[in-house]
């Protein structure tokens, strides 16, 4: 049976089929994590999977932060030090991975951060509407600024995780 439901992350309406499958700890309804699937391969099939591609998968996991839990918690801080570092920095994406890398591999740990009410008026809805890299990139960049400011009451904290463990 397919039917229309808000994404609890995002709040876009996606279609969803109840057998469709679900991440176990980002926050995203079937539907949205099912259409998140289909712009992966989306991209790779039109750019190749870019550098940009890291901000895809920030920017989206930082919008679906999920339940309170280790990889949630996890899973939020350091897709919002890889936005933080990415927007706020400048640094580049290719760095930022293996920066991700880095820290995790030194046991960093994060704290649970409450997620915005509001987190933004971009969704991986507007990301399939680039006709070329430059507006994907454009898309994108916008995308993760919006998660940034949702964030906002929490910079100081993001900015004291990058300092700490990547800095």
């Amino acid at each position: 049976m397919t039917y229309s439901k808000h994404c609890p992350g995002c709040n876009a309406v996606f279609e969803e089929d109840e057998n469709d499958p679900i991440h176990p700890y980002i926050g995203a309804s079937k539907g949205c994590w099912k259409f998140f699937t289909e712009v992966l391969a989306w991209e790779g099939e039109n750019f190749g999977y870019p550098k940009i591609h890291r901000l895809l998968v920030d920017s989206y996991c930082a919008q679906h932060p999920g339940v309170k839990s280790r990889k949630s918690i996890q899973s939020v801080a350091i897709h919002l030090i890889a936005l933080y570092m990415a927007v706020e920095k400048q640094i580049d994406l290719k760095v930022i991975t293996k920066s991700m890398d880095r820290a995790l591999s030194k046991g960093a740990i994060f704290e649970w951060l409450e997620p915005p009410e509001d987190m933004g008026n971009i969704t991986i809805l507007d990301i399939k509407k680039a006709k070329s890299l430059k507006e994907y990139e454009d898309i994108l960049y916008k995308w993760a600024r919006s998660i940034l400011k949702a964030y906002s009451k929490h910079h100081d904290i993001i900015k004291t995780w990058y300092e700490k463990f990547f800095y």
